[in-house]
């Protein structure tokens, strides 16, 4: 792209030299017309700055922030929740699998999946083995099982079927596609092989890399911030409406996610199709 920018720029340098030598060539001439035709040339030499400013401006004004192109659609990014929106979260299923006498299932579950700091490890201020503490502490006689449950956490999360033709779909659209979560690393880490769309994606922040999470403002301040996003023409989609109330008060559009129809449902509102 750079070259292709280069070669232009020396065509346009060569053209502006023939444009400039061209009265110079008829005022030479001895033929007849030839004082009219130094005339003309002589106009078009002074037309040519203008006509290439007016080009510029109206090119500038095109291209919206970081070179990308200002849409008339309603939305240019679509900006998607992970939990529950395009991955399944099912933590039930996968604690019951351990086949735990209900008591002990309870405790364990409101020492992790239940627990406040679960949600707190996805802001990622503390190591994995510091999050484990806080939790092992709420229910001390399960350390062994806490450290075990936690351990493989990652087979709580599976995709749904829907997820990355979803996010193909809308890239092939010309949409741009990005992804804002509250995750853990560790989370991440165990279950990056099952978001093979995040690499069809054109960004995505998780809350553990920023330090923040939703709904707090500061996350969807960074996320426009980061990838230059237009609040006005940016969707947000999530399953929880605190989270969406947060979005909206960033001035981004949110639709609270129930299920892949509603939500699609609710894009064409938009204009997304």
């Amino acid at each position: 792209m750079k070259n292709y920018k280069r070669y232009l720029a020396i065509l346009g340098i060569i053209l502006l030299l023939l444009l400039f030598f061209l009265p110079m060539v008829f005022a030479a001439g001895k033929t007849e017309g030839s004082r009219g035709r130094f005339m003309a040339s002589v106009v078009v030499m002074m037309l040519l700055p203008i006509v290439a400013f007016a080009i510029m401006i109206v090119y500038k004004t095109l291209q919206g922030k970081n070179g990308h192109p200002v849409s008339s659609r309603k939305v240019d990014n679509i900006v998607f929740d992970l939990g529950k929106v395009l991955l399944d979260y099912d933590w039930e299923t996968y604690l019951r699998s351990y086949h735990y006498p209900r008591k002990k299932y309870d405790d364990i579950a409101d020492a992790t999946f239940r627990s406040p700091v679960w949600e707190e490890r996805d802001r990622g201020l503390l190591s994995e083995e510091e999050y484990l503490q806080k939790m092992i502490a709420l229910a001390p006689e399960y350390e062994r099982d806490i450290r075990k449950v936690m351990e493989n956490s990652g087979q709580t999360i599976h995709i749904r079927d829907y997820a990355a033709t979803w996010v193909k779909y809308l890239k092939n659209q010309g949409y741009r596609v990005y992804v804002l979560s509250n995750y853990s690393a560790r989370m991440r880490e165990q279950t990056l092989e099952e978001m093979q769309f995040l690499k069809e994606l054109d960004g995505a922040i998780f809350s553990c890399d920023v330090n923040l999470l939703k709904p707090e403002k500061a996350i969807y301040d960074t996320l426009l911030e980061q990838f230059g996003l237009n609040p006005k023409k940016t969707v947000f989609i999530d399953d929880r409406q605190e989270n969406c109330d947060g979005a909206e008060q960033a001035g981004i559009h949110a639709i609270c996610f129930r299920d892949f129809a509603q939500a699609a449902g609710e894009l064409e509102k938009l204009g997304v199709v």
